[in-house]
Parts: structure tokens; C-alpha cells; sequence
């Protein structure tokens, strides 16, 4: 079973940049997808930004034009870079990998802070 671990979060002021990171265990193309989810205290998980096999990819409106996400298959690792971040931003950021059949596999969360 490939886990996932995220790293790169923090603390950084409104207007700044993070590098989030997730490392599998194992190989990431054992999911047809790999995602970047978060949720900020109090509210419901949303996806943030996909990023498929293929290499398609989409992301949430909140995230377009400030958010990249990328996967380096030889590394076995999915980044999100996240500029022009705003205190709306503050979460806790999940990665997962998106399987065809059967369960889906979390990270346990990294999170990212964003002071006014």
C-alpha cells in the first residue's frame, strides 16, 4: 500500500509563496490521479488541484492563476506552489491519490498559515 507524505507547511505573511510537497511511498502512477485537498477550521474538505496520469490538470477557482500543481513521476512526489497567498488560504493541506478501483489514500496533512 503506497502512503503519502506532505511537507512545506508554515507560517508565511498575506502576498506570500509556499512549496508544498507530497512523497509516495511507492509509485504514483498506482493512482490514476494525484489531488491537493484542504480544509480550513470549521469548514468542509474541497479539492484545491488535480493533476492526472496524463498529466491534465485542473484546479479549483479559489486556486487558478496563483496555485501550480506538478508531479515528477521519477521522484514519486506532487508539489503544489502556492503564491499571492491570502489568509483565506489557511488550512490543513492533504494530498491524495485517486485510485480507479478501491480506497483512495490520504496524506495526513501539512498546514499552511497565512497572517494579515
Amino acid at each position: 500500500q503506497v502512503q503519502l507524505v506532505e511537507s512545506g507547511g508554515g507560517l508565511v505573511q498575506a502576498g506570500g509563496s509556499l512549496r508544498l510537497s507530497c512523497a509516495a511511498s511507492g509509485s504514483i502512477f498506482s493512482f490514476i490521479a494525484m489531488e491537493w485537498h484542504r480544509q480550513a477550521p470549521g469548514k468542509q474538505r474541497e479539492m484545491v488541484a488535480i493533476i492526472s496520469r496524463d498529466s491534465r490538470i485542473n484546479y479549483a477557482d479559489s486556486a487558478k492563476g496563483r496555485f501550480t500543481i506538478s508531479r515528477d513521476n521519477a521522484k514519486n512526489t506532487v508539489s503544489l506552489q502556492m503564491n499571492s497567498l491570502k489568509p483565506e488560504d489557511t488550512a490543513v493541506y492533504f494530498c491524495k491519490g485517486r485510485r480507479q478501483f478501491g480506497d483512495d489514500t490520504w496524506g495526513k496533512g501539512t498546514l499552511v498559515t497565512v497572517s494579515s
